[in-house]
């Protein structure tokens, strides 16, 4: 009879893990659609569209920042990486796009070394494309738990660069941002303790740039119900219900995206955090990071509440990590 793997093993994160602080850049500057609708090719037609049908009202970009300029602008709002800069073991940097340029040059090595980080593993995550900052932070949590200190840390790093006709848009989906958050993955923490990674991945969409009518259709098709699937997986294996999940922090694609998944789920509206999705557009990894800094400072978010943090990647992964406030 095979052995039975270990309960955390089937949760897909390390015992204990927590998210000791998130601190974020919004971007510098608020660029309205109308704004950025000439450098991105849209008619006045569209613009409409994306406002009124998909709730996209303006865009955060930071035109003097490069990535790493970006990372580091965050991590710089990190009350709690002044004097513990010793304690942080790994530096990872969770992003869509695959890095490309020269080794010496990724930005994650540039922002850990102009943090004091240059004694830390860096590397990067991109697997799960927009979805990898999740994967980012339960990594965290398990290489923590592997080297069997208690008090290391490890600083995950979300956000990236728009670039002109590559990724400062999806078509008939999103505008992107430029904002960035950073993230204090620790061991043992009394708040927003992580209780379960879930990923769901649809390998029949892998080809999803530029993709043909039919592939685009069967993928709007099969997104709510493979989002409310995975929502229903992660709370389960957080040992609780969709009943019991106080707010879900998503990736802020739109909002039209969102009401389907929740007729699909049976999930309220308003127990979503969709106050960025018109301000800040769609910021690659970093979208539930910044929604979990916004909720916490409004208040949504109580102690012990459970929470979820979605995010959806092209190709097509869909992930989910439940916490505990």
């Amino acid at each position: 009879m095979a052995e039975r793997a270990p309960a955390e093993a089937h949760r897909g994160v390390a015992p204990g893990t927590a998210l000791a602080e998130t601190a974020v850049h919004p971007g510098d500057e608020s660029l309205p659609l109308e704004k950025i609708a000439p450098a991105l090719g849209l008619t006045d037609r569209e613009v409409r569209r994306y406002r009124r049908f998909f709730g996209l009202d303006a865009v955060r970009w930071s035109p003097a920042r490069d990535t790493a300029g970006l990372l580091v602008a965050a991590a710089r709002n990190l009350a709690g990486l002044p004097g513990a800069e010793h304690r942080v073991r790994f530096v990872i940097h969770g992003r869509t796009m695959e890095a490309t340029g020269a080794y010496s040059a990724n930005p994650v090595h540039r922002a850990a070394a102009e943090l004091g980080l240059g004694h830390a593993a860096a590397f990067v995550v991109s697997q799960h494309a927009c979805a990898s900052g999740l994967l980012a932070a339960a990594l965290a949590g398990r290489l923590l738990a592997d080297r069997g200190d208690p008090d290391a840390l490890a600083l995950v790093l979300t956000g990236e660069k728009t670039y002109p006709h590559v990724t400062r848009y999806i078509p008939a989906t999103t505008v992107m941002g430029e904002a960035a958050a950073a993230t204090l993955v620790g061991l043992g923490g009394e708040r927003d303790r992580m209780l379960a990674h879930a990923t769901i991945t649809r390998g029949e969409f892998h080809q999803m740039t530029g993709p043909d009518a039919d592939t685009a259709a069967a993928f709007e098709s099969a997104y709510p119900g493979t989002l409310a699937e995975l929502m229903h997986t992660a709370a389960e294996r957080a040992g609780a219900s969709m009943d019991e999940v106080r707010l879900v922090l998503p990736h802020n694609v739109n909002r039209l995206s969102w009401t389907r998944t929740c007729l699909a789920t049976g999930l309220p509206l308003e127990r979503l955090w969709l106050d960025n999705v018109p301000v800040t557009g769609h910021c690659f990894c970093a979208d539930p990071f910044l929604n979990l800094v916004d909720a916490v400072r409004a208040g949504a978010l109580a102690p012990g509440d459970l929470y979820l943090m979605v995010s959806v990647g092209l190709g097509a992964t869909f992930s989910a990590l439940a916490l505990r406030h």
